[in-house]
């Protein structure tokens, strides 16, 4: 069974950086994309930005050009570069990792921003 762990979340001011990590216990068959969603309370889970396995990446709006998503090579573990945070980014993020027929969810980090 494979684990998926998210790493590095915590408490900053606005207009702060943070990074953070996900990596898988293993690898498993077809992996071909790393993502990450958030959801703050009362609301539901939105996409922060996704990255396949040939490089392309994709963004929610509310993010584009403050947060860069990366991976390593081996596709076992993604970085999320959060830059110029605001308190709306706050919530907690999830970690998924897809194959073409499954998906495996972290347990989630919580960010939260300081006005």
């Amino acid at each position: 069974q494979v684990q998926v762990v998210e790493y590095g979340g915590g408490l900053v001011e606005a207009g702060g950086s943070l990074r953070i990590s996900c990596t898988a216990s293993s690898r498993f068959d077809n992996m071909n994309e790393l993502g990450w969603y958030r959801q703050a309370p009362g609301k539901q889970r939105e996409l922060v930005a996704t990255i396949t396995r040939g490089g392309s990446t994709n963004y929610g709006d509310a993010v584009k050009g403050r947060f860069t998503i990366s991976r390593t090579s081996a596709m076992l573990t993604t970085y999320l570069q959060m830059r110029n945070l605001k308190p709306d980014d706050s919530g907690v993020y999830y970690c998924k990792m897809s194959s073409k027929t499954q998906d495996y969810w972290g347990q989630g980090t919580q960010v939260t921003v300081s006005s």
